[in-house]
């Protein structure tokens, strides 16, 4: 079994950055793929980035690529998602998810889910 815990959601203005952690207990971390998601208020959850268990292996959606970086550090047992340029319409509760073997890139993949960590970013 994995716990994942977020941190790092707050609010933040238009163009700013944040940087959210998920760090897990239970398992090591490199032993499974992480995605991270968010979901906006009146919105389904949506894939924003992950990262895969084996190598170095990243999916980003669209609408973040080359402005969100996700990243892990194994010594800490922690992965990173570092937000840039940050628009209103990346507000939402971002939540980490694991999956033991390929990076979950929809709801029904993952296979746990962290608390969430909200993000708002204000214009």
């Amino acid at each position: 079994q994995v716990q994942l815990v977020e941190s790092g959601g707050g609010l933040v203005p238009t163009g700013g950055s944040l940087r959210l952690s998920c760090t897990a207990s239970g398992r090591t971390v490199s032993t499974f793929a992480v995605g991270w998601f968010r979901q906006a208020p009146g919105k389904e959850r949506e894939f924003v980035a992950g990262l895969g268990r084996d190598g170095p292996t990243f999916v980003y959606s669209e609408t973040v690529k080359s402005r969100f970086t996700v990243s892990r550090d194994n010594a800490k047992n922690t992965v990173y998602l570092q937000m840039n340029r940050l628009q209103p319409e990346d507000t939402g509760i971002y939540y980490c998810a694991s999956h033991t073997d390929l990076v979950p890139t929809t709801v029904a993949r993952v296979e746990y889910w962290g608390q969430g960590t909200e993000v708002t970013v204000s214009s």
